[in-house]
């Protein structure tokens, strides 16, 4: 009598989520870090060849961390718009701190108008 509740078709789960890397297609992690890469250059600007270069590695180094700790596709996705979300509102954050503090006409808080 076999004991063995195992039938052909049925897919363990770990091997579902393990294989989520190999359906991506071949330049589809390119693309995601020349999305970074461009994210980077707007926001800090670095100057010539050299710097360009740093950024190309940084943008590479965040990708391939991102995407060895993800567990799914939508979960790589997630982590790296969140991060980039991150650094876009940090940088607005930025220059809306560095605005003249004199401005009131630009002021939201009701305590600067009087």
């Amino acid at each position: 009598m076999d004991t063995n509740n195992w039938r052909p078709g049925q897919a363990e789960p770990a091997m579902d989520t393990a294989d989520w890397r190999t359906e991506l297609p071949l330049d589809y992690r390119q693309r995601i870090v020349n999305k970074i890469l461009d994210a980077l250059k707007r926001h800090l600007p670095v100057p010539g060849q050299e710097g360009w270069n740093e950024l190309r590695k940084i943008a590479v180094r965040f990708e391939e961390k991102i995407y060895t700790g993800a567990t799914s596709q939508s979960d790589y996705l997630r982590k790296i718009s969140l991060k980039m979300l991150t650094m876009e509102t940090k940088t607005q954050t930025a220059l809306a701190n560095n605005l003249p503090s004199n401005s009131v006409g630009n002021s939201k808080n009701p305590q600067d108008l009087g």
